[in-house]
């Protein structure tokens, strides 16, 4: 429920569309709509502009699917990440016209395509192996109300694959890139562009690259000054600081 379903509904009592109580019971789960196992933050959309996003680790699939089929009883979008193919077999059979996204490790149900965001989000990830956690940065960003354009396998061994996206370089208003090993290539992106580049350090990498730690100092101790860091391998919290910037 956002803040112009709200607004509708009072229209509509005041103008007695509906009664009091009919307006009462549409509010009832409002801030949150209590399950015993989870507390389901339906306010959330009205404090953020974004809902509550489902986190399926640690859950079982039947928890999940229970989680998902309640916020899918409401309007919008719906997203779980780090879901595993036992949460998706569940939530289908719950709601069949969600998808998994198995790379991503996410459950998407998209309903209302209104576009939020004011420019493109280029997603980038430095080598295929940490495109699952681009395609979370992806998937969530449009959930999110916002264009994706995502480029894969762009690193610095190789910078004339980035170059040759000179015009998405030029245009888009937020940047995820997300970047293992030596953490390196947000460094070089925004060195190049005049916009934020949030900087995704993932686990992948030999020995020393400590799981992701390498990459994550690499990427705070960034000289250029328009890279802000995530945690490791969080292209879920990238995302949803890119879509609130690309709604500013």
């Amino acid at each position: 429920m956002d803040r112009d379903t709200v607004k509708t509904l009072l229209e509509d009592v005041r103008e007695q569309r509906i009664s009091p109580d009919e307006g009462i019971e549409r509010l009832r789960n409002l801030p949150f709509e209590d399950l015993g196992f989870a507390k389901l933050d339906h306010h959330r959309l009205l404090r953020h502009g974004m809902p509550e996003v489902i986190y399926a680790a640690g859950k079982s699939p039947e928890e999940t699917a229970s989680i998902f089929a309640r916020m899918a009883a409401r309007d919008g979008n719906v997203l779980a990440t780090r879901a595993t193919p036992e949460h998706a077999s569940a939530v289908l059979a719950a709601i069949p016209a969600a998808e998994y996204n198995q790379r991503a490790r996410t459950i998407a149900l998209m309903r209302d395509t209104t576009e939020r965001g004011k420019g493109v989000i280029a997603v980038m990830c430095a080598g295929t192996s940490d495109l699952p956690v681009a395609e979370e940065a992806a998937v969530t960003a449009r959930v999110m109300g916002n264009r994706i354009e995502l480029l894969a396998d762009v690193g610095v061994a190789g910078l004339h694959r980035l170059l040759a996206h000179r015009e998405l370089l030029s245009t888009a208003r937020v940047f995820i890139v997300c970047a293992g090993m030596e953490g390196a290539l947000p460094s070089v992106v925004a060195g190049m562009v005049g916009a934020p580049v949030i900087a995704v350090p993932t686990s992948i990498g030999y020995g020393a690259s400590f799981q992701g730690i390498t990459a994550l100092l690499a990427m705070m101790n960034s000289c250029a000054p328009n890279v802000t860091v995530v945690n490791i391998d969080n292209g879920f919290g990238a995302a949803y600081f890119a879509a609130m910037i690309n709604r500013l």
